[in-house]
């Protein structure tokens, strides 16, 4: 099955996906393959696809990554696991007030390349079907700002993501290149349940403090992962090494002519367009 050319795939606006994705392990518009996805994400709150794009499209979209990281925006700093603000309320050795670090670079929408296999995929309406059925959605649209739907992110030497929450209900990545070491995705399922206003402040103090047995997910260059992250706390370990961990996230949102907030742009991009 590995010696076999991917299959053409056309949306309907004509966006080829040929030689982009491995539609022979991944057929997106099968309807029994859609099925199982949606049950694996439903089940466990994270689908990995590995050697989701043919490894032309990851050279392609590592060649530009390298090419463009002058462009990128680096940023280093302090949050808390719920990614708001510090609450008075609580001391500042309380778990909704404990800080946690996280490091990045990033290039944005308008900084990949106009023919990049990035654009095409993320516009591609079976790709967007696809997602639609799995994530439960009737649709999705890009970000209404030119900064914020298409993100490659950098993680050079000891540069991490720290324990989070996320403030979306699922997120959508694509491995790029892996480090020397480190650079893990890991996770703990429903950790909390915002829905219900549980934010599981003394179960999360244990995370913090290592208490608690993380998941990890195992990918290769290539992998698409879509994760629910709202209740699911998640982190990314330092990279080690040399090489640089590259990762890229389609953002969409399921109404038209939404922007990133411009306090987030100037936080996340340092500028707003």
């Amino acid at each position: 099955m590995q010696d076999q050319a991917p299959k053409t795939v056309e949306s309907t606006t004509g966006t080829s996906l040929d030689g982009v994705i491995n539609t022979v392990e991944h057929p997106l518009s099968d309807s029994a393959y859609r099925a199982r996805s949606k049950a694996v994400l439903d089940r466990h709150g994270v689908l990995v696809l590995k050697n989701f794009l043919t490894a032309a499209a990851v050279d392609d979209v590592r060649r530009e990554g390298k090419d463009n990281q002058y462009l990128a925006y680096y940023t280093s700093g302090t949050h808390t696991s719920y990614l708001s603000p510090v609450d008075p309320a609580y001391p500042a050795e309380h778990p909704r007030n404990r800080m946690v670090t996280s490091s990045k670079g990033c290039i944005t929408t308008d900084q990949i390349p106009a023919d990049s296999v990035l654009r095409r995929l993320y516009a591609s309406d079976v790709f967007k079907d696809f997602l639609c059925q799995v994530l439960a959605e009737e649709a999705l649209y890009e970000y209404a700002d030119p900064l914020s739907s298409i993100n490659l992110h950098y993680a050079a030497e000891g540069q991490e993501l720290g324990w989070h929450y996320d403030n979306s209900s699922f997120a959508i990545t694509l491995l790029i290149q892996q480090p020397a070491a480190g650079g893990e995705f890991e996770y703990i399922k429903n950790a909390r349940n915002a829905a219900a206003g549980d934010m599981a402040f003394e179960y999360t103090g244990k995370i913090l403090d290592g208490e608690i047995p993380a998941s990890g997910i195992e990918m290769n260059e290539g992998t698409l992962v879509l994760f629910r992250g709202r209740d699911s706390i998640h982190r990314v370990t330092p990279t080690v090494g040399d090489i640089t961990r590259m990762l890229v996230v389609l953002a969409y949102n399921n109404q038209p002519d939404v922007s990133l907030s411009e306090s987030a742009r100037m936080t996340f991009y340092g500028r707003l367009g």
